[in-house]
């Protein structure tokens, strides 16, 4: 008998090839088929008649072939199935395109029920390629809320159907509770059978909404509780205490005096790493707040200790930039600090490498590189990650393997609301860097149109007269024949250097070799480059003081926690400097967005404001790999859903530590098979 886990390929009228073409939309068993949402739905329950239907609405349509069905050649690759029906109240003409087979499936005198836009006029109305059933067969295609599902080649929306069918059918029953009792009684939900059966097939939109809601309850509780059982290990786990070093010295040091946002992060942390517990810390700040002197403060209190440091960038450019920092900040005061990156020669790279495993580097900063098997380190004691969302959990993981449970700290430049944070790094404990340190720069933002583009131009000409440079980010690779209007890098690149002939303008994007992509980003940083054009490649971690003027082109295409990164790419020196959104045919909602850019620079202000207008979907997708892909909570605004789970979460995991239990056991499980749970992977 099927269960859960029993391969798609034996579901009736999928086989071998189907399933192929099933798995890669991540479809391999019944519960993965089960657990695949609509992406939205079509209400084909509206009837009317042929006289109360109006032009451009979309409708069913009950009524009587009139004429047999002429089919016409007119032209190679061009067939025409014609006819006309009729119901009491009128007619209208109908065109099939290149669907042959209509003519011998519709026959004169029948009834059917046709769903499809009404075109023509109000005096001859007109349909083209309606779905059709047979009225005595109605309800399968028509006179339904019909599931739409994400697609790929070799699959349509009615083989998915079937097969929905077909495993509710066999498993719907099977499906496990979750979510226990007294729970689903709290907040009025229903069981998980009703649940998937409402939401993939729904009757009308209350059993939708209701369905919805028990399921993205679900998954964002099941989140919530995995997350505090993940904090729960990892309290628990030994590490070995850093003493709390007199902090004054370092700060001694310093060109100028932290805030007291870094000072409080600092001492959250060092606390941490003296508890005899194993550190595992979020630094959280908004762009420029200073994230790495933060890093730089343990570091030094780590080889106070005797222990060594490791700090991992996601891009070369990043690494050699936190190096050239770290360098700056640490070797006064007597550290020795190490690079190691891909682009080093083979020698180069030994030579490192046998640095830091015996001892002579007290700080290696490096990329991916620091992850291969043959880099070791003599006494590790702090591992360091930039811009964690880049990296997975298991490369983390990979360097905190480097040594005995290393104290970890990781860094972000995304601020996410508390709320969110919570959800997303519930098992890290959190310092927020919510001050800018002295002399960062604020920055002007304005929100334009392509009408403005004269003048654009003659503000990018007088930027880079003064010495500074510009950059400008396009949402694409390469122009695209469908989206008309919408800037790519490497086409507005070439327009910019027809615009400015005597001017050097660079262009970077995704599609480059990661050797081409550094040397552009290299010959900006250098000042070589006077106008870089790219993709979002820019977004985190570029430090290039001397440009003033970020332009962001189609800037209604990007999210507003995006653009504030962007925006953070200028105003890191000592000029006035600016953001320019340039927007191409912006709807009321696009407008409302960017007015958010335009009127604060706080990037949490602007977190909170992107989570009201889009609600949580967009920092889930954004979140860092390795947590389990939302199905389904990713569709909603709902934040009271999100703290209903939370909040339910809360009280399960405190009347039952460790989810024990056997009522608790399918929850327990799932959160198993979510994680594939290691002592050694969460960390």
């Amino acid at each position: 008998m099927p269960d859960l886990h029993t391969d798609i390929r034996y579901i009736k009228g999928v086989g071998e090839q189907r399933a192929k073409s099933l798995a890669r939309l991540g479809i391999h068993t019944l519960g993965d088929l089960l657990n695949y949402f609509p992406r939205g739905y079509e209400d084909r329950t509206v009837t009317r008649t042929l006289a109360e239907v109006l032009p451009e609405q979309t409708v069913c349509i009950r009524a009587m072939v009139a004429t047999e069905p002429r089919l016409t050649h007119v032209r190679r690759g061009m067939d025409l199935v014609k006819l006309r029906i009729v119901d009491e109240t009128g007619s209208a003409d109908v065109t099939y395109f290149n669907q042959s087979y209509v003519r011998d499936q519709l026959h004169a005198g029948e009834s059917y029920v046709f769903y499809g836009k009404v075109g023509g006029s109000l005096l001859r109305k007109t349909m083209t390629n309606p779905i059709y059933e047979r009225e005595d067969r109605a309800g399968i295609t028509t006179g339904r809320i019909l599931p739409v599902y994400r697609l790929t080649h070799g699959i349509s929306n009615k083989l998915l159907i079937t097969a929905m069918e077909c495993a509710l059918d066999e498993c719907g029953d099977m499906l496990p509770e979750l979510l226990p009792g007294e729970i689903s009684e709290r907040y009025a939900l229903p069981k998980a059978g009703y649940a998937y059966r409402n939401v993939h097939f729904p009757p009308d939109y209350e059993s939708l909404a209701l369905a919805r809601r028990r399921l993205i309850f679900e998954e964002l509780f099941v989140l919530s509780c995995a997350m505090q059982l993940l904090r729960g290990r990892r309290e628990k786990a030994a590490g070995f205490p850093i003493p709390t070093a007199d902090m004054e010295e370092f700060y001694a040091s310093l060109p100028y005096a932290p805030t007291a946002a870094q000072r409080r992060a600092i001492s959250e942390a060092a606390a941490d790493m003296a508890s005899g517990g194993c550190m595992s810390r979020l630094v959280q700040g908004d762009v420029g707040s200073g994230k790495t002197l933060v890093a730089a403060a343990l570091l030094w209190s780590v080889w106070k200790a005797g222990y060594q440091g490791a700090f991992m960038a996601p891009t070369e450019i990043l690494a050699q930039q936190h190096m050239t920092t770290l360098t700056t900040l640490l070797e006064p005061l007597g550290l020795r600090v190490g690079l190691l990156t891909g682009s080093l020669t083979a020698k180069q790279k030994r030579e490192v490498k046998a640095a830091a495993e015996n001892g002579a580097y007290d700080v290696l900063v490096g990329t991916h590189a620091l992850l291969t098997e043959d880099v070791a380190f003599a006494r590790l004691g702090l591992t360091v990650t930039d811009e964690q969302h880049r990296f997975g959990v298991e490369q983390r993981s990979a360097l905190t393997a480097k040594g005995q449970r290393p104290h970890v700290l990781v860094m972000s430049a995304t601020p996410i609301p508390r709320t969110l944070a919570l959800m997303i790094y519930g098992d890290l404990d959190v310092s927020v860097l919510d001050e800018l340190p002295p002399g960062r720069q604020k920055v002007d933002t304005v929100s334009v149109t392509e009408e403005y583009r004269a003048r654009l131009n003659g503000f990018i000409r007088a930027q880079v007269a003064e010495g500074r440079q510009v950059f400008v980010v396009c949402p694409m690779v390469e122009d695209s024949e469908t989206l008309e209007g919408v800037k790519s890098a490497t086409e507005h690149a070439e327009a910019l250097q027809k615009t400015f002939p005597d001017l050097t303008v660079g262009c970077v994007h995704g599609k480059m070799k990661p050797k081409e992509k550094d040397a552009a980003m290299a010959a900006f940083v250098r000042g070589e480059t006077d106008i870089l054009v790219s993709t979002t490649v820019v977004e985190v971690g570029v430090d290039v003081p001397n440009a003033s003027l970020m332009i962001v082109e189609n800037a209604e295409r990007f999210g507003l926690s995006q653009l504030h990164q962007l925006r953070g790419r200028v105003g890191r020196g000592v000029h006035k400097s600016w953001c320019v959104l340039v927007a191409q045919n912006p709807t009321d909602e696009a407008r409302e967005r960017l007015r958010v850019l335009v009127k604060t620079s706080d990037g949490f202000a602007v977190a909170e404001q992107d989570l009201k207008l889009r609600g949580p979907g967009d920092f889930f997708g954004s979140r860092q790999h390795g947590l389990p892909e939302m199905h389904i909570a990713e569709l909603t605004g709902g934040m009271d859903t999100l703290r209903e789970a939370q909040s339910a979460a809360e009280s399960v995991m405190a009347a039952h530590p460790g989810l024990s239990g056997p009522e608790l056991a399918p929850l327990r499980e799932h959160i198993n098979r979510l994680f594939a749970l290691k002592e050694t992977t969460w960390n």
